[in-house]
């Protein structure tokens, strides 16, 4: 008989009350894979997205939401190398993680960074992945350019100030209200606007324009973006909270050659998120164990309290990451 395990499921699209406590068979080990036994989970934008019916798991995934979790190795499966029974790790899943134990590629799993705990670890993934492939990737950001984040206060938005500040970028972020735009600047933003009050583009080219900026807003941001940019700057686009559409002049993009670009992390090749793995293991790691960096904690909820976990993220009110406690630890 199959073992059975707790998990969280979607029971239809809809709101946050649609996420229900459920009984799943426990995953098995596939080749490259290792099971983990889940002791916290992240909880992500693009949940909320699958949980509404507009983020489809790829084929193969499981059902289940959640893209990071941390926890301990308990199962190997074949060709797996490099991992061993016991290890404590954090990884990038391809979906499952809001469940007690969760199947991923081994290439996909790092090592919970000496001195943090289980629960820091679970909020490294998603927005380190996210934030390495598309700002410094994709983006190509180099110290001393100037680096525009919107939304600089969410769980992508602190990672990506902490990355490009320890990095020796200029970094500059736009947040809703005083206590974000001040926890902004103690994350190492040199400037932190409040949109509510000020406008973005007036601020960033008194400073001779963005060389990169990093967009999730979308809506009337783009224009807005394109002003922004200095010549030559690039556009990376990551989500879009105020929908997809807008009125562009495509020569100013030509006469000031200028990039718009952008990427979802999910869908991209088993590979892929291994070379952006061994990316971060090697350039990342290190300066969150001499404590250059460190997750930005907003909340904790338990399994069964996903809901509000949701109903939290999408208030916009939090200030960093929100975790789901599995097992803990």
């Amino acid at each position: 008989m199959t073992e059975m395990m707790r998990a969280v499921e979607i029971a239809e699209p809809g709101g946050p009350e649609v996420l229900r406590l459920c009984e799943r068979p426990m995953p098995e080990a596939g080749h490259g894979q290792v099971v983990i036994k889940v002791a916290y989970a992240g909880v992500n934008r693009p949940d909320a997205l699958q949980r509404a019916g507009a983020y489809n798991p790829p084929p193969g995934a499981s059902d289940l939401p959640g893209l990071e979790a941390a926890g301990e190795v308990v199962e190997l499966g074949a060709g797996v190398s490099g991992l061993s029974i016991g290890d404590q790790v954090c990884a990038l899943l391809p979906g499952g993680g809001y469940a007690e134990y969760v199947a991923t590629p081994a290439a996909h799993c790092l090592p919970v960074p000496a001195g943090l705990s289980l629960k820091e670890a679970a909020c490294l993934p998603e927005t380190c992945f996210t934030v390495w492939s598309n700002v410094f990737t994709r983006g190509g950001l180099k110290a001393g350019e100037r680096f525009l984040v919107h939304g600089g206060s969410s769980g992508i938005g602190t990672t990506a100030i902490q990355m490009a500040s320890a990095l020796g970028a200029r970094v500059f972020t736009t947040a809703g209200s005083a206590e974000k735009c001040q926890a902004c600047l103690d994350l190492g933003a040199e400037r932190a606007i409040n949109y509510r009050e000020e406008d973005f583009v007036a601020v960033l080219r008194e400073e001779g324009g963005a060389d990169l900026i990093l967009d999730m807003v979308g809506g009337d941001y783009i224009p807005r973006n394109i002003k922004t940019l200095a010549n030559d700057g690039r556009l990376v686009h990551i989500a879009f909270l105020s929908g997809p559409k807008a009125e562009l002049n495509f020569a100013q993009i030509m006469a000031r050659r200028l990039t718009v670009t952008g990427s979802t992390l999910r869908p991209q090749s088993d590979e892929a998120k291994a070379r952006i793995a061994q990316d971060l293991s090697e350039v990342i790691w290190p300066l969150i164990e001499t404590g250059k960096l460190k997750p930005v904690m907003d909340s904790t909820f338990s399994l069964d309290e996903a809901a509000a976990a949701h109903a939290r993220m999408e208030s916009s009110g939090h200030i960093g990451k929100i975790v789901l406690e599995v097992s803990g630890a």
